[in-house]
């Protein structure tokens, strides 16, 4: 291998021409220079892959002994590794941040989800730029870079389509290429997609076949194939990270029919075949024991019998999504094996960015957003039953209940937010590297961390970390290389400390040992009394003989203990963890908990065209009266459409016309809906019009009563009666004389929503906290801009 000539730890390299001779004349014979050379990598630095699936428990893909039927992780492990004590940080942002960094999730401001940042410095979800993520590295140092899929690592205030976009993945993030998703979670069925930073349709309909993570695939693989067509000596590194298997849980019909009946037995026998199963196939040692079901949890015998098929129905569902999802990172698979390049490409294939999610309530949910709005007790059973053949298709936004994220867990304590506990934090690991790895179908159990990810790849490419990046001195990565274990198998670990902390739910491992402590249950979204932080009882376990934590050694060692405690402390007020914040709804109203919000005052202004606004980007309408104005120009042919709507057809509000009728609808959870037409149509000309919401007031989601005007006459009323408190969709948007994604307006699709009109305007104003009282109905557009 050839010396390399750059000098990398300060990125961009600098340009440091040597001295030489300058002619006058170019076609002086002493006119040399040296050709110019396109900045590469290090010989032999190989092409890398990260695969990482979103809300899978360790319990949950057959490649680890789970029910889901993943054979391309299998095929993977089989030519590679797996590696059955990998470790995340319990939550999926913080997992990203952590892993696209090599730091702890605290140390890049990502202590929770970007939604709940607060201004700490381990919350606020911004990463410092001490910290530069791995991308930004590769790329600097001559990689091709892209990321396809999830990206939920942009601070809230910055995820409009303005941006900045600074910790957008085609931004300060590294990546020259991204489609994908901004947030938490997507509709599979009808996503909102950016292409860089630009806004973007889906290619085709739920009902032309499309579903995102084939999507993603093909853009994927069609990009791997164009990067190596024309730059086949430059490696590349793809992040392909697909929404699935995070909820709604969504996937075609026949991929869930393959699982029908598989789950009939409930989910106390499945962890139990799991844990058989795992034990089989050596992913689990031999002396593992399977830790019991907390009393939170309940039996699958104590549920009701007229529920149990729904609750079966669910688990096949997911069952079919995450094999769905396993076919398609197959593709990617094949595709770089195809292109010849396999054997020199580092894959991991990481089983999920924590353990599996408890977020669905005991029941489960057809409408996950009715939980996440303290409304659960909406879908009853005999709704669940009702909506039983719709599971995964469109028309459903889905989870399933408590009790399979806990087999789904197996053999491990709880789920995902749980970071005291392995079921929160452990999830298999696949790593795949013909040219770097000997052994294939080995076992790797090493303690390791989604930290030590980004210091793999770096030493694997023979790159060093950097010590400055766009002029920007570099904090050292708190990760430590993987590579060690890939040819010994025997070797001691090298990641012996590391603390856990998520929502209060907290722990630290050292050197085999483990003390934990869970604070708060993940499925309860409001109400109960939490305990206070001293109070939480610890546990003690010695994972060089309890695999599973099923054994819970306090009482017998509590100076043993005690030591650990004092020693998360210490990690804590290290990697910025200190103060815990267990609050909920303070945490997300932005004034509260001390971060930016694009939306000042107790008004907004919009303009036609406007378009996939996130929730955060407009001003909450929530709990309180509000009014919305609008001047449009109607033709003497009538009109129709939409003139501004939120959210879409599981939970939102929209205003329209409908054969020349101004309408205002209000759709609570798709269970729900709510409509106030006016009584005539509006005559052609110019005019302002109007709704207005009068809030009952008493409490969080009540309903209130609807007027409706056109130039400041009434021309109907009606009664909304219950609204949603808290929110209306993690991936819908607000738009202006349109609807994107599912449609809030019943007698529209996306397809035929656009208004016909014109709009000049349109106007949100929110009532006064005392009383009900809104601008003027005559106010021109003069008025509204001033109060910008």
């Amino acid at each position: 291998m050839s010396a390399d000539r750059h000098a990398r730890t300060m990125l961009p390299i600098p340009d440091r021409p040597a001295p030489r001779l300058t002619t006058y004349d170019a076609k002086d014979p002493d006119t040399t220079f040296p050709p110019i050379e396109p900045l590469l990598p290090p010989q032999g630095a190989p092409n890398v892959l990260i695969v990482l699936l979103d809300d899978v428990g360790f319990g949950a893909s057959s490649a680890f002994g789970g029910p889901c039927a993943t054979p391309n992780a299998e095929r993977l492990a089989a030519g590679g590794l797996r590696f059955n004590r990998f470790h995340t940080t319990a939550l999926c942002a913080p997992t990203r941040q952590a892993m696209l960094t090599g730091r702890n999730h605290h140390s890049v401001g990502m202590g929770s989800i970007t939604e709940t940042a607060t201004s700490a410095p381990g919350n606020s979800s911004l990463r410092p730029n001490t910290k530069a993520p791995l991308a930004m590295t590769l790329k600097l140092n001559g990689y091709s870079t892209a990321q396809f899929g999830k990206c939920h690592e942009v601070p809230v205030w910055q995820s409009s389509p303005l941006g900045p976009f600074d910790a957008w993945p085609s931004g300060g993030g590294g990546f020259e290429t991204f489609y994908g998703f901004i947030g938490g979670e997507n509709n599979q069925w009808e996503p909102a997609l950016y292409d860089g930073t630009t806004p973007v349709d889906p290619p085709a309909t739920p009902e032309e076949g499309y579903h995102l993570t084939e999507d993603l695939a093909d853009h994927a693989v069609t990009w791997v194939r164009q990067q190596k067509a024309l730059m086949p000596d430059r490696p590349f590194f793809v992040y392909f990270a697909p929404g699935a298997t995070h909820a709604p849980h969504h996937v075609p019909k026949d991929w869930i029919d393959k699982y029908a009946g598989r789950f009939d037995d409930g989910w106390d026998v499945q962890r139990e075949r799991t844990f058989t199963r795992q034990k089989e196939l050596g992913v689990i040692p031999a002396d593992t024991e399977l830790t019991a079901r907390h009393d939170e949890i309940p039996a699958w015998d104590d549920m009701p019998e007229e529920l149990k098929p729904v609750l079966a129905r669910q688990m096949e569902v997911y069952a079919a999504f995450l094999e769905h999802t396993d076919h398609h990172v197959g593709r990617l698979l094949d595709a770089i094996e195809d292109l010849g390049v396999m054997d020199d490409t580092l894959v991991y294939y990481i089983v999920g960015d924590n353990g599996a999610s408890a977020e669905g309530t005991v029941n489960g949910a057809f409408n996950e957003m009715a939980n996440f709005n303290g409304m659960a007790a909406l879908e009853t059973p005999e709704f669940m039953r009702s909506k039983m053949g719709e599971f995964g298709s469109p028309a459903s936004y889905n989870h399933y209940a408590v009790g399979w994220a806990w087999a789904m867990c197996s053999p491990l304590q709880w789920t995902k937010q749980v970071a005291s506990h392995w079921g929160g934090t452990r999830n298999g690991t696949i790593v795949h590297w013909p040219h770097g790895i000997t052994e294939k179908g080995g076992l790797r159990s090493q303690f390791t961390h989604v930290i030590d990810v980004a210091p793999t790849i770096l030493e694997a490419a023979g790159l060093p970390e950097p010590t400055m990046v766009n002029g920007v001195m570099q904090s050292p990565m708190e990760g430590t290389s993987m590579q060690f274990a890939f040819n010994e198998p025997d070797t001691p670990e090298r990641h012996d400390l590391q603390y856990f902390e998520m929502f209060g739910n907290r722990g630290i491992y050292h050197r085999g040992w483990s003390a934990v402590t869970k604070h708060k249950t993940p499925w309860l979204m409001v109400g109960g009394n939490l305990p206070a932080f001293d109070d939480d009882v610890w546990e003690l376990y010695d994972g060089s003989t309890d695999y599973s934590q099923a054994r819970n050694l306090a009482a017998e060692h509590p100076d043993l203990l005690a030591k650990l405690q004092r020693l998360w402390l210490i990690e804590a007020v290290k990697y910025n963890v200190v103060p815990l914040d267990d609050r909920t709804g303070e945490r997300l109203e932005p004034s509260m908990a001390g971060r930016p919000t694009l939306i000042r005052g107790s008004s907004q202004l919009f303009f036609p065209g406007m378009g996939r606004l996130s929730e955060n980007s407009v001003v909450s309408i929530k709990n309180k009266s509000f009014s919305v104005t609008a001047e449009v120009n109607v033709s003497p042919g009538g009109v129709h459409g939409v003139v501004i709507a939120q959210g879409g057809r599981f939970g939102g509000w929209s205003v329209y016309f409908k054969d020349g009728r101004l309408t205002f609808v209000y759709n609570v959870l798709g269970i729900h809906e709510f409509s106030v037409p006016a009584e005539q149509p509006i005559p052609s000309g110019t005019h302002q019009v109007r709704a207005e919401f009068a809030y009952d007031g008493g409490g969080l989601a009540k309903g209130g009563d609807v007027t409706l005007f056109y130039d400041g006459t009434a021309v109907g009323t009606g009664r909304v009666a219950m609204t949603q408190p808290m929110v209306f969709s993690a991936d819908e948007t607000t738009d202006i004389g349109y609807e994107s994604g599912t449609t809030v307006s019943p007698d529209y699709t996306a397809a035929t929503s656009r208004f016909t009109g014109k709009i000049h305007w349109v106007r949100i104003d929110l009532g006064d906290d005392d009383h009900d009282h809104f601008i003027d109905p005559d106010e021109r557009l003069r008025i509204a801009l001033a109060r910008q």
